[in-house]
């Protein structure tokens, strides 16, 4: 039997979306030319692959039994023919679609950005934010290049790769009346404190550090991002337990100063995770070559 590999990629989109809408939207093609594809899709594979439920489409179980053997057949395509691509950076013009936690923005990114404007600079980089949910950011489908931050539970579709540990510090105001350049655990828990809740795995960390150590801290305020912090801290005598790049782009500002954490707070992990299609990508691995090379920078400033 004679098979159209061009119906291959619709399949799996929708697998993916589980809606004929966003495949299509995924795919540039019109909804019509889809269900003109999945029609040829259930006569070859003689199987409704699909059926309509309220809120998208449910895959049969047949689908589910051959999308992992089509998702592999797709990728080893994807490894032979992408591997042959050569990519130059001074030259090549392209757009990242990257999907950095709220820490990972602040952290890193701007030393990404410096660097492709030197090494790569008809590279184009757009974020969309990252939480918990690696599918609404786009990384699962594909249509997000890069997540970057906690990844957890990822899917099998997915890879993932560790880039950095960061540890935690405190920023309080120079002019302190109570904290100079050390600070003890008294102190720090008499101290009223600044809490960032940003969106993910992040707001729970610093929680689970605290009561590990035994930690009792008086919060006067949660904001929702950490560039909140440097000016409340500036006007008050609160304090702030944050990552330590971040706290080492706050100490630019004289207003401020670090003291280390009265107890060991450990550190916490940041990976990043792609799509499988994405593997042998000559783009995309110079690309995750190059956040391997700025983390590892940053960590040795």
């Amino acid at each position: 039997m004679r098979y159209d590999l061009n119906l291959l990629p619709v399949f799996i989109a929708l697998m993916e979306e589980r809606s004929v809408t966003r495949a299509a939207a995924r795919l540039g093609i019109t909804q019509p030319a889809l269900s003109n594809s999945l029609s040829r899709l259930r006569d070859t594979l003689r199987d409704p692959l699909f059926i309509r439920e309220r809120y998208g489409i449910k895959p049969t179980q047949f689908a589910e039994e051959i999308a992992p053997v089509i998702a592999e057949t797709l990728a080893s395509l994807d490894d032979i023919l992408i591997g042959r691509q050569h990519f130059d950076p001074a030259t090549a013009t392209r757009q990242f679609n990257i999907a950095p936690n709220s820490y990972v923005e602040i952290a890193l990114m701007p030393a990404v950005i410096a660097r492709l404007r030197e090494l790569a600079p008809g590279i184009k980089v757009s974020l969309t934010p990252f939480g918990t949910d690696l599918a609404e950011a786009g990384v699962i489908s594909g249509t997000t290049d890069m997540a970057i931050g906690r990844i957890v539970e990822p899917p099998e579709n997915l890879i993932i790769q560790h880039l950095m540990d960061d540890s935690l510090a405190c920023v309080v105001r120079s002019g302190h009346p109570d904290i100079g350049d050390s600070m003890s655990r008294e102190q720090y828990e008499r101290l009223r404190h600044v809490n960032v809740l940003p969106r993910g795995r992040l707001r729970a960390g610093l929680f689970q550090v605290l009561e590990r150590q035994g930690l009792r801290r008086e919060l006067a305020i949660s904001v929702t991002h950490f560039l909140a912090v440097p000016e409340i801290i500036a006007v008050t005598d609160y304090c702030a337990t944050l990552p330590q790049l971040i706290c080492n782009q706050i100490a630019k500002d004289a207003r401020l100063k670090l003291v280390a954490p009265p107890v060991d707070m450990g550190t916490f992990p940041v990976d990043m995770a792609w799509h499988v299609r994405y593997r042998h990508d000559p783009a995309h691995r110079w690309f995750r070559q190059l956040l391997v090379e700025t983390a590892s920078t940053l960590k040795a400033a």
